[in-house]
Parts: C-alpha cells; structure tokens; sequence
C-alpha cells in the first residue's frame, strides 16, 4: 500500500477530485496548508502599498492506495492539477505499512 500526497492549486480540486473519482478512488482527505517552494511567494498589492505573500495558500489531498493503483493516481493527478506555470504543487509517495478501519476491523486492503 501507498499513501499519495499532492500539494496543488486551491482552484484545481475539484478536477483533481473527479480524475481521481474516474480513476477508481473512493477516499481522500483534503486539508488547507501554506508554504512556497521556488516561487518564494509573490509580490501582492493593498491600497498602493506593496507586501510579499511569503507563505502561499494550496491544499494537501492525500489517498491510500493498493500498489497496482499508484500509477494511474499518479497520472489523474498530474493531469488534473497541471496548469503548466510554476507553483503547479508536488506528489509525494510513502510507503504505509498498515491500516485498519474503525468501524468494521477490516485491515489493510480489504481496509481501503
């Protein structure tokens, strides 16, 4: 099993959301994060005053998936959150060793 991680642009979820609908995902969980990488944030402007955005607004999705399931994640979300300008976001992928569901005691893949 693996867990997959995308940062990506707030406007780009619900695109995202529905690749990953398409490709078979019935999970994920979405949290609001901030951070930069090369972009350094940006230069914004208030009544003629300028200030640096230095911690950039993206959403975090995440989904557990069985091994045979990571490519086609992969490919969903890279189409779906690509806008081709810098700041487009990451995809990280970890390893998860196990996982049980609360409610019913299913563990690992019967889990998912």
């Amino acid at each position: 099993m693996k867990k997959v991680e995308a940062i990506i642009r707030p406007f780009k979820l619900e695109d995202v959301k529905l690749a990953l609908v398409k490709a078979g995902i019935v999970g994920m969980t979405v949290t609001e994060v901030r951070g930069f990488g090369r972009q350094k944030g940006q230069v914004e402007r208030y009544r003629g005053s300028e200030f640096t955005v230095e911690f950039l607004q993206k959403l975090k999705v995440e989904v557990v998936v069985d091994d045979a399931s990571v490519d086609a994640v992969l490919k969903a979300i890279a189409e779906a959150a690509k806008t081709g300008e810098i700041g487009d976001g990451k995809i990280f992928i970890s390893a998860v060793d196990s996982v049980l569901r609360i409610r019913t005691g299913d563990k690992d893949e019967t889990a998912l």
